[in-house]
């Protein structure tokens, strides 16, 4: 996609097949920690606990902040992913609306913005579609 390999947390966190099924949190938590020991990378995910595993070898840390009914369509559109049930997309869905009253959660607006703040790297925040599209083109331009 960008040059880069890509990590997604989620292809960690839950079992392959089973969306919903969440593995042991210290072994995904030092799968990401070894993954971050590659030369270059791009991880996605919302995972804050996981990202401060990796924090310290980030060069540039991007957050994406669309608007709530933007993440549910998305969600919506995407469906049930890799073995999920119509049930754990419910509660996706509803986990996505509660993402800005949620506290004292890593996965939680409030807690994103926690590790945002404390980040002393580069860091980029969009809320927007078209501005993550020219970010992506730029970045391609400059890897490829």
């Amino acid at each position: 996609m960008i040059g880069r390999p890509t990590i997604h947390l989620d292809d960690l966190r839950w079992v392959p097949g089973q969306y919903g099924v969440a593995r042991n949190n210290r072994l995904v938590f030092d799968e990401v920690v070894e993954a971050a020991k590659a030369e270059a990378w791009l991880m996605e995910g919302v995972y804050g606990w996981l990202a401060e595993g990796v924090l310290g070898r980030t060069t540039t840390l991007v957050c994406i902040d669309l608007p709530e009914d933007e993440c549910v369509a998305n969600a919506t559109a995407r469906g049930n992913q890799g073995g999920g049930s119509e049930k754990g997309l419910k509660e996706l869905i509803e986990w996505i609306k509660e993402y800005r009253q949620r506290e004292n959660s890593s996965t939680s607006y409030s807690g994103h913005q926690k590790l945002f703040d404390a980040f002393v790297g580069s860091k980029i925040i969009f809320r927007n579609r078209a501005d993550i599209v020219a970010y992506i083109e730029c970045v391609r331009a400059m890897t490829a």
